[in-house]
């Protein structure tokens, strides 16, 4: 039988006094690899329903921007316009920029999995594909494809000795994302399965809550999932993190 993971008091109280200002909330977990076919067959996801994306991010070659909770994002999508983020996490409601709050692409939000929770504020924007492509094939800056505002978010964030010039594009990674509503589950659902440098994977399952939602999502899911064969026990990624890890990895090899 599956263990289910809960959060002790500490945690619970954490939690409950950021839900309420927080925009909303994704509840995430990573599958092991071994387990990736079997979960994927148990809930009728089908690969060729899955949208095709580039992500990449821009960092420092020692992720210095990472280290200090600040995650710059380019992304492009299938058949879509491409968007570039600017995420600052931990990252708790009452700190967020408030001459932000109003901006279209900003959102405070808290991502919850069994291992724990971030709450973190992005601001994303919509770019036109030919940009991003260009920052990612090193064709142009970085400020190319940020707005006025992004700029302003990460020029206050640097760390101590970082210029935009510093900065490096790492990826893009290719991923799979498929959107759908499994049955026996009332709630559309997420999986996303990204293809690392060193040949892994890791496949996260998502689905989003409004937070006065999130409790109950949270206990719907688990249930859910436990009653499918995924383990709700096994160690947890963290997905940027993880593929920042492995694309670094991946330029260092290259320069050996």
């Amino acid at each position: 039988m599956t263990t289910l993971p809960t959060y002790d008091a500490e945690q619970l109280g954490a939690l409950l006094r950021v839900i309420p200002d927080v925009d909303a909330v994704e509840l995430k977990l990573t599958v092991p690899g071994a387990d990736h076919g079997r979960v994927l067959s148990a809930l009728g996801i089908d690969s060729l329903d899955a949208e095709i994306r580039q992500v990449a991010f821009v960092d420092t070659r020692d992720l210095r921007l990472s280290d200090a909770g600040l995650v710059l994002r380019a992304r492009r999508t299938q058949r879509k316009p491409a968007d570039v983020t600017v995420k600052l996490r931990p990252m708790l409601p009452a700190d967020a920029p408030e001459d932000l709050r109003d901006e279209d692409g900003f959102k405070v939000e808290v991502d919850a999995s069994p291992a724990g929770f971030t709450c973190s504020c992005s601001l994303t924007a919509e770019v036109a594909d030919r940009k991003v492509k260009a920052l990612l094939s090193g064709q142009a800056p970085l400020a190319e494809a940020l707005t006025d505002e992004q700029r302003g978010l990460v020029a206050d964030r640097l760390p101590d000795g970082v210029e935009l010039a510093d900065l490096e594009v790492l990826g893009p990674l290719t991923l799979l994302k498929a959107k759908f509503e499994p049955d026996g589950f009332a709630h559309r659902m997420v999986a996303e399965l990204w293809f690392l440098p060193d040949g892994s994977r890791i496949l996260e399952l998502s689905t989003k809550a409004e937070p006065i939602r999130a409790f109950q999502l949270a206990a719907e899911t688990k249930v859910f999932l436990a009653e499918h064969g995924v383990d709700l026990s096994a160690p947890q990624e963290t997905k940027t993190r993880t593929a920042l890890a492995a694309l670094v990895a991946a330029l260092d090899k290259e320069n050996r």
